[in-house]
């Protein structure tokens, strides 16, 4: 792809999608390219280069197999450019690989009206994914605006409530349609899914209190109504202009993810602590190793 790895680092970290950076820290001799040279890959694409040939099969192969693994963390390879690599030059080179995870981070948000446009330009500098859907065609910006939020995907249907089905387990879930019933058809059919990681829901205080009736009605469990965030958005950003709207909900999705992840990295570090396993990462004895060796 005629995407350079600086561009395409960016969209991926944007799009929140696992890659692998491959780097030349060390060369010696005759080699393909220089020191510094980077490439990006994906488990389905390859951005920039590292020179070709063999060793850069070979290092798609290796970084391949870190993805499938999740292999996190970083570390060194060092490759002879002779005849067992199938090349000529004669060299040799260190290569830096560097995992960078995927997000966890998989929003649906219903609704592309005022506060929903707000929303998505924030939502799209946040490392997650996005699938905004409207049954108004005509509601979503142009495409020359869509392709600068690269991710985000939008969805066109006039039964939204069936995205529900096709997000990730443990997903957060915006609710913010033209239409009242659409909204409850919605909430209704997240609760029965019974997996969800945030379900925030943009409504007064009769039209909640409307819905609550009408859940219990539908004999959907009270403590899964509990659990949804209405009226959605943080409490410490008050306002009813649509974009102080879309910075409140904003700021509770990002309160919601934080305080996911934090607990998994310490839980990961305590584990690292407790069974004395190295850090992760290059060690700079071992850097320094393979620079002397090249």
């Amino acid at each position: 792809m005629n995407i350079n790895w600086i561009e395409a680092a960016h969209q991926l970290n944007r799009q929140g999608e696992a890659y692998i950076m491959v780097t030349l820290i060390g060369v010696s001799g005759s080699t393909p390219r220089n020191s510094g040279t980077k490439m990006v890959i994906t488990a389905e694409q390859i951005y920039d280069t590292i020179g070709g040939g063999h060793l850069e099969h070979k290092c798609v192969a290796h970084a391949h197999k870190m993805l499938a693994e999740q292999q996190q963390g970083q570390h060194l390879e060092n490759f002879q450019l002779g005849a067992k690599l199938g090349q000529c030059c004669g060299g040799q080179t260190s290569v830096l690989f560097e995992y960078f995870a995927q997000s966890s981070v998989n929003i649906t948000l219903f609704g592309a009206g005022h506060v929903g446009q707000s929303l998505i330009g924030i939502l799209a500098d946040l490392p997650c994914k996005v699938t905004w859907v409207d049954s108004r065609e005509e509601q979503f910006p142009n495409p020359v605006f869509m392709r600068n939020l690269s991710n985000v995907t939008t969805v066109v249907s006039d039964h939204p409530e069936d995205m529900v089905a096709k997000a990730p387990d443990n997903s957060y879930f915006i609710v913010m349609t033209h239409n009242h019933q659409m909204d409850f058809e919605i909430c209704q059919t997240i609760l029965e899914r019974r997996s969800f990681k945030y379900l925030g829901l943009i409504a007064s205080k009769t039209k909640w209190r409307r819905f609550q009736q009408r859940f219990g009605h539908r004999d959907i469990d009270p403590a899964l109504v509990r659990q949804m965030s209405c009226p959605i958005g943080s409490e410490h950003v008050p306002g009813k202009k649509p974009m102080e709207i879309a910075v409140s909900i904003a700021a509770e999705i990002i309160a919601q993810y934080q305080q996911v992840e934090q607990p998994e990295q310490s839980e990961q570090a305590e584990k690292s602590s407790s069974t004395h396993q190295a850090p992760a990462g290059v060690h700079w004895n071992e850097l320094k190793q393979l620079l002397n060796e090249t």
